[in-house]
Order: C-alpha cells, then structure tokens, then sequence
C-alpha cells in the first residue's frame, strides 16, 4: 500500500479491508485485496484535523477519533458521518469496538480508557 501521507493508526475496515489514519491528513480505506477504496473525508466531505484510532463495529461502519477535534466520529456506510463523542475528551487516540454494544476510548491528556455504552442508538 503505498502513496500514503503519514500514515499512523490501522484499523480493520469494512468487508475485511483496512482502514489506515493519515497523519493531519485523511482516513484511507482499502479493500480485502488491499486495492485503495477512497477517503473517508472524499466520500463524505469531513474534514480531520488529526485522525488517530480507528476501528470498525458489527455493522460495518468505521469510527474515528480525531486527538486535534478531540472527538469520535462515526462514518455510517451510508447517511453523513455522526459524531459520537466529543465531552470530557482531551486527546482521543485509540477506539476499540467492545462487546454489548461498548465503545472504548484511549485518551492520553488524563491517561484513562473511557466506555461508552449505548451508542448503537445514535448510529
């Protein structure tokens, strides 16, 4: 996979692909073959400031933290993207999908994991 602009955080993408975060760049996703899919940002028109985690839930929608925006956001496979999370973040790094519909957090400003439960009705 090459022609990426510092990449810094991969992730399991929909349909068995990647999802890799570029660094004050985009989210570039691949599929299974690892042939480049598109962006993020370019399919949807969001901007990051610095995407960093990211991963994928059971329904195959990408979620992305952004430590600069200091949020999560999630990119439906189709509709515009949803933000998550954005209170009490100061450097979101990494997600993690979680069992029982759980999202963890990795944020590095106070060095804590925070789960959030329950977001499967925002998405």
């Amino acid at each position: 996979m090459l022609g990426l602009e510092g990449p810094c955080w991969v992730g399991p993408g929909p349909d068995g692909g990647l999802a890799v975060s570029e660094e004050f760049g985009d989210v570039r996703l691949f599929g299974s073959a690892r042939q480049p899919l598109g962006s993020l940002g370019g399919w949807t028109g969001h901007t990051f400031s610095c995407p960093a985690g990211i991963c994928s839930n059971s329904e195959g929608n990408v979620i992305v933290a952004d430590k600069q925006r200091r949020q999560v956001t999630l990119f439906p496979r189709a509709g515009p993207p949803i933000c998550l999370v954005s209170e009490g973040l100061g450097q979101p790094l990494g997600v993690a999908c979680a069992p029982q519909d759980q999202l963890l957090v990795a944020d590095a400003k106070d060095s804590s994991i925070k789960v959030y439960q329950g977001l499967k009705e925002l998405a």
